[in-house]
């Protein structure tokens, strides 16, 4: 039995898209956070999407003035939770509470682009390569070399980026769950997986910026990237 689809209710692609004002409405909160604007995290209103409940994810990168984005901070959640309340404190939590990276400083914001992941259409895999690169994020249950259950999972965008074939995906998650014994087809074998898609939009700070401006609903922006 898959463990996962146990407690999570599946949603079709297409029930809603992510939207530019979700990370918009991101960057608000987490700029209000660290720059103690006159509106809290709590009070910054959404931006007129819906407050239906999905499973979502909040992923920062950094620039760093180079060409190429790095990993800033990444969390979510697959239980799905009401949009408003859920991207406020995954905005947070990600770029703020992720252990393998130090707190987002307010000097950092202008390097920053965030981006919102929806995540829909989960389905069982037959097996731990039923699922395709590029299409489907992937979760996998596993039962480690001292017998405890472990799951892991990574988002659609990470094996093109890192260019993985489907059994580097799997030996790469399986570590990063904590598997630490030798990893045979047998074993791979005996993982349950399940796939899903995502509906992903980003912004970038000079992009929030612009439209804060716009909109002058917050104060003490700092200058805009040259």
């Amino acid at each position: 039995r898959n463990r996962f689809l146990s407690f999570f209710r599946p949603l079709a692609m297409g029930d809603l898209e992510a939207c530019r004002e979700m990370p918009l409405y991101c960057f608000s909160v987490l700029h209000s956070q660290l720059h103690g604007a006159a509106a809290t995290p709590a009070s910054v209103e959404p931006l007129g999407f819906p407050d239906e409940s999905y499973p979502l994810f909040v992923t920062w990168q950094t620039s760093q003035g180079r060409q190429d984005w790095q990993l800033r901070g990444c969390i979510g959640t697959f239980q799905a939770r009401p949009l408003h309340a859920g991207l406020r404190d995954y905005a947070l939590t990600s770029a703020l509470r992720d252990r393998r990276f130090s707190p987002v400083q307010p000097k950092e914001l202008p390097q920053l682009m965030c981006a919102v992941s929806l995540l829909v259409d989960f389905t069982p895999g037959k097996n731990y390569l039923d699922w395709e690169i590029g299409t489907h994020g992937i979760w996998i249950e596993f039962v480690n070399e001292k017998g405890k259950s472990e799951t892991a999972t990574y988002l659609p965008e990470v094996m093109p980026e890192q260019g993985w074939t489907k059994v580097e995906t799997i030996d790469s998650l399986l570590r990063k769950g904590g598997y630490r014994a030798p990893i045979t087809n047998d074993y791979r074998q005996t993982i349950k997986l399940t796939r899903y898609r995502t509906s992903k939009v980003s912004v970038t700070y000079a992009e929030w910026a612009g439209w804060a401006k716009d909109q002058a609903k917050v104060e003490g922006l700092q200058p805009e990237p040259k």
